[in-house]
């Protein structure tokens, strides 16, 4: 009896004195949820509406033609270099061909520009005769002026019966020859002018000759360039080092220009995460990001907010909402927000774009 007794007393004590302990534990709990939310989880800005992108790169035919040849595999990692090449037996003749209508067009401005030359040889050579002739003109004059003079005096002589008739007549006779020498020389004189504005029009033509000339050859080196260039466009080459995905190029089939013949996927990856835009005020570019990765069973990447979008995500879809028509309903909009990974990171080089995961932003030390 007394044993109940007593245990009747104590029970009633020991059950305050757990009810204090648990009330005691959940306000440490509380306490310390409290002191952590207020020192760094209010700072913490995070949402599952986030996922794995790359800059995928499609890689397609500038030029048509047969694949003969693909030099990579399915899911295959590869460096900047050789994907497949096109049957380029094609493109090598017209390469030819081009090379043949370049020396051809070369060939044509050398002969135009000889001929350029040869007139303004024929130009100079002309000019020399011209002053050849002038001095043959001034010769000629002063021989008919003492010509003329020897006849004059021959004339008096004879008036004065001094000199003979003859001697008159031969004074005559020479100043007729040299007057006549010297309209003679007077028109050569004018023929050789009269021959250069000729030459010069001859030059003109030959000039515009030259000019078409080269200007062929100008456009018979372009076709040269392009035929090479699109010779050496047979060759797919991957511009970045990635991973081969969606691998559609088979040997043997025909590529049109512009045809996807596989995507390839760079080992860099970013994370896009669609903030609710009642979430980024305090969000800066350079604030640290923690990414949890769901394929990973939930392990932690870190990373850097880069950058954000210039609009919200619904402005960029196909038919974006026209709030000013219509009843009116206000949704809170996401706006996608650019997350760097951190390099160096194990886990960072088996992410793949379009993986889900969640961000979490430290806000601590915004800067406005």
């Amino acid at each position: 009896m007394t044993a109940t007794l007593v245990s009747d007393t104590r029970s009633p004590r020991a059950r305050r004195r757990m009810l204090l302990a648990g009330g005691a534990l959940l306000l440490l709990a509380a306490a310390g949820f409290a002191l952590r939310w207020w020192t760094s989880g209010r700072f913490m800005i995070e949402t599952d509406n986030a996922y794995v992108r790359a800059d995928v790169v499609a890689i397609a035919p500038r030029v048509a033609g047969t694949i003969v040849a693909v030099a990579v595999a399915d899911n295959q990692r590869v460096r900047a270099g050789l994907l497949a090449r096109i049957d380029d037996r094609d493109y090598r003749i017209r390469v030819a061909d081009a090379e043949g209508a370049v020396a051809a067009a070369r060939a044509d401005l050398a002969a135009a520009a000889a001929r350029v030359a040869n007139l303004d040889a024929r130009s100079a050579q002309q000019r020399s005769a011209i002053a050849q002739d002038a001095a043959a003109v001034s010769a000629r004059a002063a021989d008919a002026d003492l010509a003329t003079l020897a006849y004059r005096r021959q004339a008096d002589l004879a008036r004065q019966q001094i000199t003979s008739d003859q001697m008159l007549e031969t004074a005559a006779a020479d100043a007729h020859r040299t007057r006549a020498g010297l309209t003679e020389a007077r028109a050569k004189l004018a023929t050789s002018r009269d021959a250069l504005p000729v030459l010069a029009s001859e030059r003109r033509g030959a000039t515009a000759d030259l000019d078409k000339a080269q200007a062929a050859l100008r456009r018979a080196e372009a076709a040269l360039a392009a035929a090479r260039l699109d010779l050496d466009r047979t060759a797919i080459r991957a511009p970045i080092a990635g991973l081969v995905g969606q691998r559609s190029v088979r040997a043997g089939q025909y590529a049109d220009v512009g045809t996807p013949l596989m995507a390839l996927v760079p080992g860099t990856s970013y994370v896009v995460a669609n903030y609710k835009e009642t979430q980024i005020a305090r969000v800066r570019p350079g604030q640290p990001v923690r990414i949890v990765v769901d394929a990973f069973g939930g392990a932690e990447i870190a990373g850097h907010v880069d950058s954000f979008a210039p609009a919200s995500g619904a402005q960029f879809a196909l038919l974006p909402p026209d709030n000013a028509t219509g009843n009116f309903t206000k949704i809170v909009q996401r706006m996608p927000l650019r997350i760097r990974v951190d390099p160096g990171q194990p886990q960072a080089s088996a992410l793949r774009p379009g993986m889900s995961v969640e961000a979490i932003v430290d806000t601590r030390g915004a800067r406005r």
